[in-house]
């Protein structure tokens, strides 16, 4: 009887040739932005020294993708509804093909800091339209398989990111060094921009959408003056020109608020904003992603300029932290129903321990600490980064309406990538600081405490998240 009876929801949910075609171009789609936005993690030294730059271009190289992936994102979510999906999905396609043309054939670090934002501008076009397309695509007893195939394709997406990129950067093909990492795009660009072209649904059902350009502008601004101004500081002096700009990212945040609660199709809903739950959840993750996304680049950093590993073993020596993610999210996923926030606070303490572990390691090691002394605490962070990510935002929507859902998740998604740009900025800027002063190894401890600091922060708020999760999941 039982058998009989979910014969037919098996039969619902098995998805055709033509929705696994759909669904392959969505994840490649995922998958491209995340290697393109962990690659210069492994690339930025090679970089520094073909290009020049010197920390700047180091702090720049992650932060100027991040910053415009993370502002422009909801805007090319409502672009995507009011000039269709496929079309919006395809043109992001093109342009990140385009601006990786860019990225590769950069002779300066302005160029290639230039070309990596408009490469974020572009991918803030294409990675919006795949959720929607899927919705559109797929029945309701559909898309629940659809949608748990992107923690694996998206965790093995972290892992060969940056692999890849250290041994392409290895192989020194044709002698362009750091280069094939970003011309191998443009070949994958095209064949992503024929699949979704012949595969990907028509738009049929456009529909006029208010986009708040001032809201957009004002955030833009917001966010540059206070990465400009945090970078420029750290690595010139704090002159007047990066002290000024902090002041006019400040003032353009209060502009942005105000924008937020007069517009009539804010950015972020002002609901949003009263609800305890859902600010709670923004702190945490602006706070949290800024100091994984940090320590991602400063473990890189010191594996290569302090224990002098090429860009293919530094990569090597940071996949346990990605084995350590994969496996923790699929762990962690079907327990956030039933946890709520309480996987957030332990996915916290995880994180927190691995933090402390590769500071005892390093403080009683001293200069012969290994990445092998490193790599169990690696690993434990990456199960404790693992639960978070899976974890964070699904908790923070646990009391947000069906009505403001898609705002929500938008927001989330922003902040997230608002929070990499920031965390690349500011845990750099202590790394570097703090190894001008006293080594390698006193850069990159420095960094482990503060980024252990600001973990200890996301405590309270992570207790004013909601109790439970949507039953169904953020989707």
């Amino acid at each position: 009887m039982s058998s009989t009876a979910t014969q037919p929801s098996r039969e619902a949910a098995r998805l055709t040739p033509r929705l696994r075609a759909i669904l392959a171009v969505i994840l490649a789609a995922a998958a491209l932005d995340l290697m393109d936005s962990t690659i210069t993690n492994i690339a930025a030294p090679t970089i520094v020294r073909e290009l020049g730059g010197g920390e700047s271009l180091v702090k720049w190289l992650g932060a100027s993708y991040a910053l415009a992936l993370g502002v422009l994102l909801v805007v090319g979510g409502r672009l995507g509804d009011r000039y269709g999906k496929r079309r919006v999905f395809l043109i992001g396609m093109a342009g990140f093909g385009v601006t990786s043309l860019l990225c590769a054939i950069s002779f300066d670090p302005t160029m290639l800091i230039g070309a990596r934002f408009l490469q974020g501008a572009f991918g803030a076009l294409l990675i919006p339209q795949g959720i929607g397309i899927l919705i559109a695509s797929f029945s309701r007893a559909q898309f629940p398989t659809a949608a748990s195939m992107f923690g694996p394709v998206l965790g093995g997406a972290a892992i060969l990111g940056p692999i890849l990129a250290g041994f392409l950067i290895g192989a020194d093909l044709w002698g362009l060094t750091w280069r094939p990492m970003f011309l191998m795009n443009i070949l994958l660009c095209a064949v992503g921009l024929v699949a979704g072209w012949l595969i990907l649904p028509r738009d049929t059902s456009l529909r006029p959408v208010a986009i708040d350009g001032l809201g957009s502008g004002l955030l833009a601004v917001t966010m540059v003056g206070f990465i400009y101004g945090l970078i420029e500081g750290s690595t010139v002096g704090w002159g007047p020109t990066p002290v000024l700009a902090l002041i006019v990212g400040l003032v353009f945040f209060g502009l942005f608020v105000w924008r937020q609660r007069r517009a009539s199709n804010p950015l972020i809903l002002p609901s949003l904003l009263r609800n305890r739950g859902f600010t709670s959840g923004l702190l945490v993750g602006l706070a949290y992603f800024a100091a994984v996304n940090g320590f991602a680049y400063v473990v890189s950093l010191y594996f290569q300029l302090g224990l002098g590993f090429a860009p293919a073993g530094a990569a090597l020596a940071m996949s346990p932290m990605m084995l350590g993610i994969i496996v923790s999210s699929f762990a962690a996923r079907p327990l956030i129903p039933k946890l709520g926030r309480r996987l957030v606070i332990a996915g916290l303490t995880v994180t927190i321990a691995a933090v402390a572990g590769m500071l005892v390691t390093g403080l009683a090691l001293d200069d012969s600490v290994t990445a092998w002394a490193l790599a169990p605490s690696v690993f434990v962070l990456g199960l404790g980064m693992g639960a978070c990510l899976a974890s964070i935002y699904d908790v923070t929507i646990g009391d947000v309406s069906r009505d403001e859902a898609g705002s929500a998740s938008g927001s989330l998604s922003a902040v997230q990538q608002l929070a990499n740009a920031l965390g690349a900025a500011i845990v750099t800027t202590v790394y570097f600081d703090a190894v001008s002063s006293g080594g390698q190894l006193h850069g990159f401890l420095t960094a482990l405490g503060a980024i252990g600091a600001v973990l200890v922060l996301c405590f309270p708020f992570a207790w004013l998240l909601p109790r439970t999760a949507p039953a169904n999941g953020r989707h």
